[in-house]
């Protein structure tokens, strides 16, 4: 067996092993919860010794910031058989609704984390410097839905809504973590709604009548984020 066989099997048992740590870490977080689950209970859940499951993974953190990867691969899986030539209200109704599709299976594990999470100071909270590598690929998908829209949007408008819709997808999260409903339908009920007002909001921004409304939306929002950005210490920018 030549060099580059022997290197390419062990890549691959070495993803397995990523792999099968990542998988036992998500039942014991949803077990016992973030803070109660050591990184030596995962190793023995997982079948590996303590020493391992350290070299791919420094700690519970590294842990989760996977799971937000891994979430947000199995979202661009999904997006990947996304037909092109759909309006914009429907290319959006689809990427908010795949991203459901892909969190279903971590519904109860979500609300766990959440406890921790929702903390501004926590390495585990999205909005946080840790997360910046998968929240700015997560923007990127909006930002190509919006380079590929098939409706008029203005420059100024054009420039921040990725980040608003990422903003607002990261709304629907919150409620589908809260959701309790029979298979979360309130969730998909509410993205309906929500996507059908937005979809009719960027329409209006267009108008020349709503150019002074739209200016003292951005500059809004440019100060909420300037003033998020004093107070966690972490840039938010696109």
């Amino acid at each position: 067996m030549g060099a580059a066989s022997k290197e390419s099997i062990k890549t691959q048992k070495g993803e397995l092993t990523r792999a099968l740590i990542l998988k036992a870490a998500l039942e014991i977080f949803h077990e016992r919860g973030y803070e109660e689950t050591t990184m030596r209970s995962i190793a023995k859940h997982a079948g590996v010794s303590l020493g391992n499951a350290y070299y791919y993974f420094g700690s519970k953190e590294h842990l989760i910031q996977a799971f937000y990867h891994l979430t947000h691969e199995q979202h661009l899986a999904a997006l990947a058989t996304l037909p092109k030539g759909t309006t914009f209200k429907a290319r959006l109704l689809t990427v908010i609704k795949l991203k459901m599709t892909t969190l279903q299976p971590y519904h109860e594990f979500a609300g766990v984390l959440f406890k921790t999470a929702a903390n501004p100071q926590s390495p585990l909270n999205p909005f946080g410097s840790d997360s910046d590598p998968v929240r700015r690929a997560s923007i990127d998908v909006f930002k190509d839905l919006v380079e590929s829209a098939n409706v008029r949007i203005p420059k100024d408008l054009k420039a921040e809504l990725p980040y608003l819709l990422w903003l607002y997808h990261m709304g629907i999260v919150l409620f589908w973590i809260h959701d309790s409903s029979p298979k979360q339908r309130r969730t998909y009920r509410l993205i309906d709604t929500t996507v059908d007002l937005l979809d009719k909001l960027i329409s209006l921004a267009s108008n020349p009548l709503m150019r002074p409304v739209r200016k003292r939306a951005l500059r809004l929002i440019e100060e909420l984020r300037e003033a998020a950005n004093d107070v966690g210490g972490e840039s938010l920018a696109v």
